[in-house]
């Protein structure tokens, strides 16, 4: 916290009749700075921050199944390490996130994913692990309870079939023409989300030339039906009438694959194979660090290398590789991978808090951070330009370090503020930035992450969609963050484009006045997100919608102030707003409460002292049953993942969550303080 601040704050409360509440500010204060000294220790040399971003197993699995098909096992890495040692050590990984029920999960205290399950006892049969071993055995006895090996989704049957475990048979026809379907055709590659576009067209060129490494292992113990391993299996929620003709499609695919043979498709390959190399680019302005990015297209693309046949000795290859092994992460804990990097995020982020404590450019360290984002602004016009009008400058900011085909508005949105806050006033990225998002607004008025794009349901049916994000339609977090970054650029109710945003808000508001959050858990997020920029932005408080968020936010708070909510709500929404107290989503609640209610509002109070109550003080940071994860004095211990990957199937532990957020919540309740 700026010390210069905080005084004249304190200075402003001290009467008699208000000492508790002075008490508190300063203790706020103190938090304040401690938390804003934890994140200035953690930031790199050249300004920018980057925590790990924390999965689930699926990523040593996939790693390890991956390695598997290509024969590489015991080949050397691309930085040289031996091969099979890092096997081992994923595969120790593997054994160590077996729960006590035998099972592997998408979350602490999550129930087992029998995907998750199926791949962990494969790797570990193919490591060599007896299948009588108490573990194997445990893993067997929850696979069976959760439907067997012919339960698991569509992702997961393509690497059992490459390793061949399963027929091809089984997996989903996504026939490499898809790339040349005309923009018209309901399921053009433009219409459905960033991530699926760089999953599916890989998994088109695998699905159709069928590489297979036969690895002389049978899945019996594990199948329930064995008959249902030898046909197409689709998701129970996929209505029947959608579930028969996507049936009917797939038969129709694959019969006419069969009956063509792989020669007269050769050219749709290439094609594919070039669209996918030309978002895989490593140079100019389309610069990025492996197709699309993130870990699942990286991987897939290896194993198109080997359906290509092509050598690992390939320029191509070895960049893909060492872009893949990029994501490993070897400390005390072990060894794991990472689904990608968030560097961009974790600096947006991280600046906006220091500002709301009152820090700006003429800091040496802000100012590097401001430097640093600046930098990654993305002028390359991506296929986000595809649904937006012709002339659509470039602009914005991605996730990762490089990703120049797919910025997103959740981080451009982020950055555009962080900046605009922290050099007071306008800046020529942030302002293009603004200009970039206000582009990509929704014809409902809300905003996506990557794309203009509109809701298809029957998307969501089709036999690859296991995922439940074949689109990237909007949603109410993304949208709320764009009107709080608006604000801060002078929009207000009354302009256009913010009074449709803030109407498709509420039109999406729950009965019981939360918001469903979608990258982020879950109602908490999604709350806090809807509510904070429309008010920014001029939407009186007393609004009827806003103070049933308001009580709804109120109703979840727990006896001692802080706020948690499982990613369990996902599955069951009758328990949303419940879960274990976690510093990121006490720190959501508590902007919350003051944006609705308030700086004197007794239970942003209560939930305040929470978190200075709960801060880590260096005797604790230096205790690692205190302290497990090793954080720096004046951070939060949070074990919990509250960050969402695609609901319902992958989560994320951003591990500076538990510590930007409060610092931004404890910054804005003392600044509050000292405007009232």
């Amino acid at each position: 916290m700026d010390p210069s601040l905080q005084d004249r704050t304190v200075a402003t409360l001290e009467r008699p009749a208000q000492t508790a509440v002075v008490a508190g500010v300063r203790a706020a204060g103190e938090a304040a700075r401690r938390a804003a000294d934890a994140l200035f220790s953690l930031q790199r040399s050249d300004g920018h921050w980057r925590a790990e971003l924390e999965g689930d197993s699926i990523l040593e699995s996939e790693y390890m199944l991956m390695k598997f098909i290509l024969g590489q096992e015991r080949e050397p890495m691309a930085d040289g390490r031996d091969g099979w040692q890092v096997m081992q050590e994923l595969a120790a990984a593997l054994r160590a996130q077996q729960r006590a029920d035998g099972g592997w999960g998408q979350y602490p205290g999550s129930a087992a994913d029998v995907s998750s399950c199926v791949k962990a006892w494969v790797c570990l049969r193919l490591m060599g692990d007896d299948e009588h071993a108490p573990h194997l055995q445990r893993a067997r006895a929850m696979i069976l309870e959760r439907g067997g090996a012919e339960a698991c989704n569509s992702f997961t049957n393509f690497y059992l079939a490459a390793l061949g475990l399963i027929p091809w048979r089984t997996v989903p026809a996504i026939p490499p023409e898809v790339v040349w379907l005309p923009r018209w055709f309901p399921f053009h590659l433009s219409k459905i989300s960033a991530w699926s576009r760089t999953m599916i067209l890989p998994l088109a060129i695998v699905a159709t030339l069928r590489p297979t490494r036969r690895v002389g292992l049978a899945l019996d113990p594990i199948t329930r039906d064995h008959g249902a391993l030898r046909r197409l299996t689709m998701r129970r929620e996929v209505p029947a009438a959608w579930r028969a003709f996507f049936r009917a499609v797939d038969l129709g695919l694959k019969g006419v694959g069969a009956l063509i043979g792989i020669a007269p498709r050769r050219h749709a390959i290439r094609d594919a194979f070039d669209w996918l190399m030309q978002r895989a680019s490593q140079d100019g302005p389309a610069r990025t660090e492996g197709i699309g990015a993130i870990f699942p297209p990286m991987v897939y693309l290896q194993i198109v290398f080997k359906a290509l046949g092509m050598p690992r000795s390939d320029p191509r290859v070895q960049i893909a590789e060492r872009d893949l092994d990029a994501f490993f992460l070897r400390d005390a804990r072990g060894t794991r991978l990472q689904p990608c990097f968030s560097p961009v995020w974790d600096t947006g982020i991280g600046l906006y808090a220091l500002t709301d404590a009152g820090f700006d450019h003429n800091d040496a360290r802000v100012g590097r951070a401001c430097a640093w984002l600046e930098s990654k602004e993305v002028t390359h016009v991506g296929d986000w330009a595809i649904h937006c009008a012709p002339g659509t400058g470039a602009g914005g900011w991605c996730f990762e370090y490089a990703n120049a085909w797919y910025p997103d508005c959740d981080d451009t949105a982020m950055v555009a503020m962080a900046l605009h806050r922290a050099r007071r006033g306008s800046s020529g990225a942030g302002d293009r930035g603004v200009r970039w998002i206000l582009a990509m607004q929704n014809d409902d008025g809300g905003w996506a992450a990557f794309d203009r794009s509109e809701h298809r349901q029957w998307m969501e049916y089709v036999p690859f969609a296991d995922h439940n994000a074949m689109q990237d339609p909007s949603c109410p977090d993304i949208t709320g963050r764009v009107l709080e970054c608006l604000s801060w650029h002078g929009l207000r109710c009354g302009d256009a484009a913010v009074d449709r945003a803030i109407r498709y808000i509420q039109s999406h508001q729950l009965p019981q006045g939360c918001f469903f959050g979608r990258w982020g858990v879950n109602y908490i997020y999604g709350t806090w997100q809807a509510v904070i920029g429309p008010i920014r932005c001029g939407e009186p408080r007393e609004a009827e919608w806003l103070r049933r968020a308001g009580a709804w936010m109120k109703s979840v708070q727990k006896p001692d102030g802080s706020f948690g909510e499982s990613a369990d709500t996902y599955e069951d929404p009758s328990l949303m707003g419940t879960g274990p107290s976690t510093a990121s989503q006490t720190a959501w609640g508590a902007m919350v409460l003051l944006e609705m209610y308030g700086a004197d509002d007794p239970d942003l109070a209560r939930a305040i002292a929470w978190l200075v109550r709960t801060q880590l003080t260096p005797e604790q940071a230096a205790d690692p049953a205190a302290n497990p994860d090793g954080d720096p004095a004046g951070s939060w211990c949070e074990r919990e993942f509250t960050g969402t990957g695609f609901p319902g199937v992958f989560y994320l532990r951003y591990h500076l969550y538990r510590l930007y957020f409060p610092l931004m919540a404890l910054g804005r309740y003392v600044r509050a303080h000292g405007a009232a």
